[in-house]
């Protein structure tokens, strides 16, 4: 593993991941609430959304941010209470 990645949660993690995981926690709706942003409010897809934000860095790190949020949220809950994935 490259030591300045070592730390960083987002290493190997694609932003269609991040998406996905956003979209299937939150749904669209939410996730425009909570991100107001037209991509996520108005006719939202992943692939709209993907192109906006690979070209809006401001728009990116609010959703890599939100991610980390998840993240970290999900770490803190106990092992029985965790979401399955499936």
């Amino acid at each position: 593993m490259d030591e300045t990645q070592a730390g960083n949660p987002l290493h190997g993690v694609t932003l269609k991941m991040i998406l996905d995981s956003l979209v299937a926690r939150y749904g669209w709706e939410e996730l425009g609430q909570r991100i107001d942003i037209r991509c996520f409010t108005h006719e939202p897809s992943i692939a709209s959304s993907l192109k906006f934000l690979r070209r809006t860095p401001w728009a990116r790190e609010k959703v890599e941010a939100l991610y980390l949020r998840l993240l970290r949220a999900t770490a803190a809950l106990p092992s029985a209470s965790r979401p399955r994935s499936g």
